[in-house]
């Protein structure tokens, strides 16, 4: 399994939401987080958006 976290530095941009919308959701403070904490496998789409992220809040 596979790890993903959006850490304290998102600011609720929503690109990760847009890329990878299987995989991420907003909390109700507004800022992203992964819908699953644990995956099968890091996809392209997951890879995509943590690299899309402007302010390098996803870790994986």
């Amino acid at each position: 399994m596979e790890k993903i976290k959006v850490n304290e530095n998102c600011i609720g941009c929503g690109a990760c939401t847009a890329i990878a919308p299987d995989y991420f959701e907003f909390g109700d403070e507004g800022y992203a987080k992964p819908i699953k904490e644990e995956v099968e496998e890091i996809t392209e789409d997951i890879k995509e958006a943590a690299e899309g992220c402007p302010v390098s809040a996803i870790e994986i």
